[in-house]
Order: C-alpha cells, then sequence, then structure tokens
C-alpha cells in the first residue's frame, strides 16, 4: 500500500490530541489503531466513511468520528470519507438514495418540477422523507461493507504482487 503517500497528508496524532477543542476526548484519542495505516483499521475506516457520507444528517463527520474510535478504525480516513458528498456531489447522490428507497418500499418515485422551490419541498417532503432515508441507510450500508472487503482485497493483492517482485528481483 502507498504508505507513504497516506502518511504525507494524514494529520500528526499528537497534534490532534494536544489540539484544544479535542481534549475533552481525553483518552479515547490515544488508540494507535486509530492512527496506524494497516489493513483492518483503514478497511474499517473505509466502510465507516463511506457509510457516513451517505447519510443525510449534519455533522457527518461527527458520526463518522465516533464510529471510528468504537470501531477503532483510522480516524483521519474516516472523517475524510465523509467530504465525498460536498455540495457538488450532494444532489445526484442523494437522488440516487431517493430512487433505491422509492424502490424499496414499492412507491413510484415522484418527479421533480424543473424549478425548485420552498413551496414545493415543504409540500412534499412528508411523502419524499421516508423513501429517502431508507435509501439513505440500505445505500450508506451497501457502500460501506463494499469499501470494507474492496479495500481488504485490495491490501492482500497489493502485498502479494510486492512479494512477488521482491521475490522476483532476488532470483
Amino acid at each position: 500500500m502507498p504508505r507513504h503517500l497516506i502518511k504525507r497528508y494524514m494529520p500528526d496524532p499528537n497534534s490532534i490530541r494536544e489540539h484544544k477543542s479535542l481534549r475533552f476526548l481525553g483518552r479515547l484519542l490515544h488508540d494507535p489503531n486509530l492512527w496506524h495505516l494497516n489493513r483492518h483499521s483503514v478497511a474499517r475506516a473505509m466502510g465507516i466513511g463511506l457509510f457516513a457520507a451517505l447519510m443525510p444528517m449534519p455533522l457527518q463527520m461527527l458520526l463518522a468520528a465516533v464510529l471510528a474510535i468504537r470501531v477503532r478504525a483510522n480516524l483521519p480516513i474516516a472523517v475524510s470519507l465523509c467530504w465525498l458528498t460536498n455540495p457538488l456531489t450532494m444532489p445526484p447522490v442523494f437522488y440516487c438514495t431517493y430512487k433505491i428507497g422509492a424502490l424499496l418500499m414499492g412507491l413510484p418515485p415522484h418527479s421533480f418540477p424543473d424549478e425548485m422551490s420552498w413551496d414545493w419541498i415543504s409540500g412534499q417532503l412528508s411523502t419524499l422523507w421516508q423513501p429517502f432515508l431508507l435509501g439513505s441507510v440500505v445505500a450508506g450500508v451497501v457502500v460501506g461493507v463494499a469499501g470494507y472487503f474492496g479495500t481488504m482485497a485490495y491490501w492482500r493483492w497489493w502485498v502479494g504482487r510486492q512479494w512477488r517482485r521482491r521475490r522476483a528481483k532476488r532470483r
């Protein structure tokens, strides 16, 4: 795994532990798995970060941080993956999660107007929130599980490839 590239952009664990706004977390930030780049902590971080990114809530990074601390995943990776849903990507991602939820609930998806207005949104919110929330949770779980197992598989492939290259160099 290209650890040197990832480590270059990761924050220093000591500076985060000593940051005045995070001191209240105390010993929670002292677990080495929150900062090390190993197969299990990175795979857990991928699953958690992707799950949290698809949750339609404010403070997605806080959700990712709490879950990462709870399951001892790499904290910076889990939190940074929440930025996959940013103001540019949120509309298409959340539209897809709404469509997934409507499909799972057996509801015909609503057609959206050419111009969104607050009156239309407030009028339709009572019928849109359930499929949207269900689709977000289901998509978050599926993408999170796929991210976890995909990272585990990629990591094993990468390590095997490096071993084969080293073995070929020795011969």
